[in-house]
């Protein structure tokens, strides 16, 4: 059943925006594979466990946790998006990863088998629902006892360059779009520790909640970089408001170029990675005793 989060079902199945994360796969695998390497650190799935992936897109997740648990182990992935997981059992199956799977669910909603695993994981995927602590309670009848979730989420908007500096560089050329509510399920729903821990509470579990920076690696060094913030993300919502023009585009683009080469602390002519800093928050949380 995926009507509670249709809107959220809406966007990630059929919309532009959505369709730009099977079309940039790689690339977003890329720049986002600190965070989902320091969610297994934290999840730390064992050979023969269990697991279930939260938002598991298209499927790099499922295939790193499932190299962790081993054939003996399971994982599962829910994704809202009917795309996404087309895509990820399509990988699955390219990695003949037999004891690996892809479902189309609502986590809010979905009729999970009660303590069936001993790991909930996500990496991005928690932000987005229409009641968090609906989702959190349903989740948690899906852990065995002893089990944990851990989860990854955007941090505060002024830590997370990828977020911030396109929405400066769209405002300062086309002007501030409408005001949002950064609490509303979107990318940065969980950027508060202190309200989302209140959600877990409610949820009847205990959490550690903390902001970690984590450098992230994207692909192409700044350049490349500019040029993906240019495809996902505030500077693409600012264009579709604002209907700009080409000639807007290579404005933003050459704006956020020159604010991503401002963070570059390398020495000059350096060989080094160019890494993009990050705030991110994790959250790793057990069933509260009774």
């Amino acid at each position: 059943m995926l009507e509670i989060n249709a809107d959220q079902a809406e966007y990630w199945s059929n919309s532009p925006g959505g369709q730009k994360w099977i079309t940039l796969e790689d690339q977003l695998d890329a720049v986002l594979a600190p965070v989902l390497d320091q969610v297994l650190e934290r999840a730390a799935p064992q050979p023969g466990q269990s697991v279930l992936d939260i938002g598991c897109g298209t499927g790099a997740s499922l295939i790193a946790a499932g190299a962790r648990v081993g054939p003996e182990g399971s994982v599962e992935g829910a994704d809202i998006s009917e795309p996404f997981v087309e895509r990820a059992r399509a990988r699955i199956a390219a990695a003949q990863a037999h004891h690996v799977s892809a479902t189309l669910a609502d986590a809010q909603t979905h009729d999970f088998a009660p303590a069936s695993y001993d790991i909930i994981m996500s990496r991005f995927g928690v932000m987005f629902f229409e009641d968090t602590v609906a989702a959190l309670s349903n989740m948690a009848r899906a852990l065995r006892p002893g089990g944990r979730m851990v989860f990854a989420a955007w941090g505060q908007l002024q830590n997370n360059p990828w977020f911030l500096v396109p929405h400066m560089a769209a405002v300062a050329r086309l002007g501030q779009p409408p005001k949002t509510d950064r609490n509303a399920p979107g990318p940065l729903a969980f950027h508060d520790l202190d309200r989302v821990r209140g959600l877990f509470d409610q949820a009847g579990l205990d959490v550690d909640a903390r902001a970690v920076p984590v450098p992230l690696t994207p692909v192409g060094g700044i350049s490349g970089t500019a040029a993906l913030c240019m495809k996902v993300g505030p500077a693409v919502r600012a264009m579709a408001h604002f209907q700009g023009t080409p000639e807007d585009e290579a404005a933003i683009l050459a704006d956020v170029t020159e604010r991503f080469s401002a963070l570059d602390t390398r020495p000059p002519n350096s060989d080094e990675q160019f890494y993009l800093p990050s705030e991110i928050n994790f959250f790793q949380a057990t069933a509260k005793a009774s």
